[in-house]
């Protein structure tokens, strides 16, 4: 058994998230950490923000991510307002920039308490997605699940937001879709050879829409932070919205998704503290905090 290293169970608009820090030692969470945390239902969750000492100078700390199936992720930006919000008590102060394998993050917590993060550049190169065969127009692929002849979800438009993302635009409520049947079908399509992010996506005003998403290694979520970025740049990119939108989550929980003429993304919502432990990120055993104790 390694030590053990504390973790806080958090949530963004109910994206289960739980920070681990992992500052000070040379070990990782291990994928069998994640998968066995996942298997107890007090601990359930979608992803796991690692924190480690900083590798690049001007950073506050390195994050590894993972799904709740153990495999690696390399956005998350629902789990990167819980980390903000962690850093910020810890420290007091408000803005942190925070480095992942997909790049850095400048991130900043509010006043009121709600969360900044610049997600950086949108990318919308079919090798950049990436997809498996060229699509010059990535605003709409062909690809579709259901009879060939009446589709029930077609011509997504599809995008990166550091992590592959399909957006299935509809008219209907996003609530009568068989997400949880279509999911795992689209999310290892071979057109996505790292599997990909599969959102519905209702626009519902020139500055809204709502969406559910099954989250690739996760499965259904409450909330998709980088889908919801994927989902509002893509709509504003098909003439859908303006590049000002407010998403709604499968929680109800809205985020705030600007995309800027300097082409960066800002996602702005809360974040939740639930409760705080130690676990062990070789095996996943776990022992809550007990409130009050000295």
């Amino acid at each position: 058994m390694s030590e053990r290293a504390p973790f806080a169970k958090m949530n963004g608009i109910g994206n289960e998230i739980i920070v681990v820090d992992m500052r000070g030692r040379a070990d990782r969470v291990a994928a069998a950490a994640a998968v066995a945390l996942n298997a107890d239902p007090s601990m359930r969750f979608d992803q796991i923000m690692a924190v480690h000492d900083p590798r690049t100078p001007g950073t506050d700390a390195f994050v590894e991510i993972l799904n709740s199936d153990g495999s690696a992720a390399q956005a998350c930006g629902n789990g990167t307002r819980c980390v903000v919000q962690a850093l910020a008590a810890e420290t007091g102060r408000a803005v942190f920039t925070l480095e992942t394998v997909a790049g850095l993050l400048n991130t900043r917590e509010h006043e009121d308490g709600t969360i900044s993060v610049d997600l950086g550049k949108p990318r919308f190169g079919w090798q950049d997605i990436p997809l498996a065969e060229e699509f010059r127009d990535t605003r709409m692929i062909e690809l579709q699940i259901g009879p060939i002849d009446a589709p029930v979800l077609y011509s997504p438009s599809v995008a990166s937001m550091g992590n592959p993302h399909a957006i299935f635009w509809v008219d209907e409520d996003v609530w009568s879709y068989d997400l949880d049947r279509f999911g795992p079908l689209l999310e290892s399509h071979p057109i996505f050879p790292e599997r990909a992010n599969i959102t519905i996506a209702q626009v519902t005003a020139r500055d809204a829409m709502t969406i559910r998403t099954w989250e690739r290694g996760a499965g259904l979520t409450k909330a998709c932070g980088s889908a919801a970025c994927a989902a509002a740049v893509s709509a504003a990119r098909t003439g859908r919205t303006g590049r000002a939108v407010t998403v709604t989550a499968p929680s109800g929980g809205k985020l705030l998704i600007e995309w800027r003429d300097d082409d960066h993304v800002i996602m702005t919502g809360p974040a939740e503290w639930e409760f705080s432990g130690l676990l062990d990120p070789a095996t996943g055993s776990w022992e809550r905090e007990v409130e009050g104790a000295a």
